[in-house]
């Protein structure tokens, strides 16, 4: 992994997703340079590890240290998304340069800023799309959500169609690490070679991350 992919991995998963400075369209980016979170069930977790069964069925073992931040992400309404939300949303390119969300995930006050730009970023179904954390700008409410998200004086538009899930991200603790648990983590290798979690969302009271 590259320099500059393993900063852009700390950037997003030190408050999700985050989930991020490469500011160029999915499709041109290097491969190496694509965000690539790990989608999952825990199975087991220690103090220091977890094991979770992926969404191809595989199993993965990945460590977890004192700087391991954990999130949680909770079922939202298309309400949530309000003018001056800090959101994140992954989303497919539109011909006329606007996005189509996939997902939105609100951020808490207290999260504003995290993962903050416009990246590449592989979709829970294996495509790569992209992903963006901005501020929500100006917002029509018709036939779903169109918006403005601005990201580092930048902004792009997002439709947002009705049937998109969104959630609420808030910060966590351990204890929403448990069996059962849906996971969404992004893990970098140590010096020694072994997966380690530097940020995961995890679904609270049985929530799928959808990102």
């Amino acid at each position: 992994m590259s320099v500059l992919s393993r900063f852009n991995t700390a950037r997003l998963t030190s408050a999700l997703l985050a989930s991020l400075l490469l500011g160029s369209a999915a499709h041109a980016a290097p491969a190496n340079d694509i965000i690539k979170p790990v989608r999952g069930t825990l199975t087991q977790v220690s103090d220091h590890d977890l094991t979770l069964t992926d969404r191809r069925g595989g199993t993965l073992n990945v460590g977890l240290t004192d700087q391991t931040k954990v999130n949680s992400v909770a079922t939202g309404k298309l309400s949530d998304i309000q003018p001056d939300s800090f959101i994140g949303t992954a989303a497919v390119p539109q011909p006329d340069g606007s996005l189509k969300a996939l997902e939105v995930h609100v951020f808490a006050p207290s999260l504003r800023g995290s993962g903050e730009g416009f990246n590449p970023f592989e979709s829970a179904d294996g495509k790569v799309n992209t992903m963006t954390n901005g501020t929500v700008g100006k917002l029509v409410q018709a036939n779903g959500r169109t918006l403005t998200v601005t990201y580092h004086n930048e902004q792009k538009t997002v439709l947002v169609p009705d049937d998109v899930p969104v959630v609420t991200i808030a910060p966590g603790d351990r204890s929403l690490l448990k069996p059962g648990a849906h996971v969404v983590l992004f893990a970098m290798k140590d010096a020694q070679g072994k997966l380690v979690a530097r940020g995961i969302a995890a679904g609270k009271d049985g929530t799928v991350p959808p990102m």
